[in-house]
């Protein structure tokens, strides 16, 4: 079974055309197949500000929906630019200039027992040292934001680092996925790596705009979802008597609709500048473009079969990368730390 081409597909409200550097970025997504080193070279001879909107920016739900055309041309393709394009508006947002031609970027923020990184104030500025882990494609990129336990306080700080510095060392990552397999995931060691600062302590996560990158995630999920949806319901077309098959294909569209709709309402949220949680916004977006997800998955599992999934490679790849990609939803833990931001006026309409 071939998945369905993007223009063949539901989008978010169906975009107008993108920018021709995002034309140009999908037109690489297409011929990728997965693999990051042309995704890379693609996204180094781009200027950011020419693929998408920063969000807040009066057209955040053109990001999302640039976003989610990315993802479902190809996932990785999206796991690739998604935190590059975060990184671009995190410095924008910390009022920094922006990144140099031909860079490439990532975010790394995830703490993980027994790696920590540490910053020092050095005759020449900071300088970073220890271990961070979940490093995406960290010997692949240019450049990096790294969080890290200042001495001054023993707060979090975010730091610009060029991880190409002889201080700035890529572990083993042990990586086997399946999904998502040259974007690999693993340790850094820093050795007294030069480091510039990035905002204030703390600044990093209290900021509207951690929560709105989250939600530029969920818009990836989203948009991944929509080949798989587009073969379901595809296929409860041709069996316009198979009640069960039509029941999944309806249920699968009310939920990726949800979404769908979730997104734009955030997007018109985040531009509005009126949103008083953005991390209640942020937990809903997400656990809904990942409840779509999820049952996307599962539809290719048991509508269109084993079959496709053995003898479809754009298919099975597609599953594989969404599964890993989607598991960042910490279900259960996120819809606690929703509640936990919910006032009153939530409960009315």
């Amino acid at each position: 079974m071939v998945i369905p081409a993007l223009d063949q597909t539901p989008a978010i409200d169906r975009p107008d055309p993108g920018s021709p550097a995002l034309e140009s970025y999908l037109a690489v997504a297409a011929e990728a197949d997965g693999h990051v080193a042309p995704l890379l070279d693609a996204l180094a001879g781009l200027a950011p500000a020419d693929l998408l909107p920063l969000p807040g920016s009066g057209a955040t739900l053109d990001r999302f929906r640039g976003l989610a055309r990315v993802a479902a041309a190809d996932v990785t393709a999206a796991r690739v630019l998604e935190p590059h394009l975060d990184a671009v508006a995190i410095l924008a947002e910390a009022g920094e200039p922006a990144p140099p031609a031909g860079s490439t970027w990532g975010v790394f923020a995830a703490e993980a027992p027994g790696a920590e990184t540490r910053a020092v104030r050095t005759g020449a500025g900071w300088a970073l040292d220890g271990r961070k882990a979940w490093c995406s494609l960290a010997g692949s990129l240019t450049h990096a934001l790294v969080s890290a336990v200042t001495d001054d306080d023993g707060g979090r700080r975010l730091f610009a680092v060029a991880l190409r510095d002889e201080r700035v060392r890529v572990e083993p990552a042990g990586w086997v996925a399946h999904g998502l397999a040259e974007v690999e995931s693993g340790p850094v060691r820093f050795d007294a790596a030069p480091a510039t600062p990035v905002g204030a302590t703390g600044w990093y996560l209290d900021r509207p705009g951690f929560r709105w990158g989250g939600i530029g995630v969920a818009a990836c999920w989203l948009g991944a979802t929509l080949p798989l949806l587009g073969a379901v319901t595809g296929k409860a077309r041709s069996r316009q008597d198979d009640a069960l098959t039509g029941a999944r294909a309806g249920a699968l569209h009310r939920s990726v609709h949800a979404a769908r709709l979730a997104l734009a309402d955030a997007a018109a949220r985040i531009d509005g500048g009126a949103e008083r949680e953005p991390a209640a916004l942020a937990h809903t977006v997400r656990g809904l473009a990942a409840d779509a997800a999820v049952e996307a998955l599962a539809c290719a599992r048991d509508v269109l079969g084993p079959a496709a999934l053995a003898f479809d490679a754009s298919l099975a790849r597609r599953c594989a990368d969404l599964e890993l990609y989607v598991a960042q939803y910490h279900r259960g833990r996120d819809d606690a730390s929703l509640a936990r931001h919910l006032g009153e006026e939530d409960a009315s309409w």
